[in-house]
């Protein structure tokens, strides 16, 4: 007896195969994406774990109201802005004229000391020699001021007329004898010689002529001229309004 052939399958149709795999891809990739996804929601946000928790910072920041306790013993502290400032133009030409002024003075000082030293044994020509022979025989204010400053630390000496020792008066007598000019020996009538001129007008070397006083205007309101007893012959603001000022030589 003859063997039967093997029976054979019947084969599905390729479009049932198709159906088939896209049913399974169906079923297949959903669950993938279910698989990938799933660390993701593997934990309770809402939960306990202190990772999500709200932290102190931030429940701050949500809370309206906040409050701060300051502990007593501290202090508060003033801020202040630093401030810095410069010294002017002016500020520094005023130092400057003041540094040069004390020098002046001290220059000055040391001049009327040696001075008064030399002129305390003076031997030397009167007024009166003067005029027969005057040193100066050309007359400017100018000149005649620097010969009147010369005599700075001269002491006072009532009635004195030489660099020994003068009065005001005798002071003035002697500078304008050196350049042949004769003066009293006296305020009163050497004020009432020359010609009175405005404060304005006054340049060092006219006179100041006070009640019972003379001396050399000496310029910026001041006077050279011999104070009275126990001073020496210098140069200090006028003290008074009641003078008035005369230029001999106009």
């Amino acid at each position: 007896m003859a063997a039967k052939p093997p029976t054979r399958k019947p084969q599905p149709s390729k479009k049932k195969a198709g159906v088939l795999s896209v049913a399974v891809m169906a079923l297949i990739v959903p669950g993938l994406f279910a698989t990938v996804a799933l660390p993701a929601y593997a934990f309770d946000p809402a939960g306990g774990d202190a990772q999500f928790g709200t932290s102190a910072v931030d429940g701050l920041k949500k809370t309206d109201a906040q409050s701060m306790t300051v502990d007593e013993a501290a202090t508060a502290t003033t801020v202040t802005r630093e401030s810095y400032t410069a010294t002017t133009q002016e500020e520094l030409d005023a130092q400057k004229a003041a540094a040069e002024a004390a020098a002046a003075a001290e220059e000055a000082e040391k001049q009327r000391q040696a001075n008064a030293a030399s002129f305390s044994s003076f031997s030397g020509p009167t007024a009166s020699d003067l005029l027969a022979a005057p040193p100066y025989p050309s007359y400017s204010l100018e000149q005649l001021y620097n010969v009147a400053l010369s005599y700075q630390g001269v002491p006072y000496v009532y009635g004195g007329a030489t660099p020994a020792g003068f009065d005001c008066s005798g002071f003035t007598q002697y500078v304008f004898a050196q350049f042949g000019i004769g003066m009293a020996h006296s305020s009163n009538a050497q004020g009432a010689m020359g010609t009175r001129i405005s404060e304005a007008d006054a340049v060092p070397g006219d006179l100041v002529v006070m009640p019972g006083h003379i001396g050399f205007y000496a310029g910026n309101g001041n006077i050279l001229h011999a104070p009275y007893e126990g001073t020496v012959v210098r140069i200090q603001p006028i003290w008074t309004s009641d003078y008035y000022i005369v230029r001999i030589g106009i």
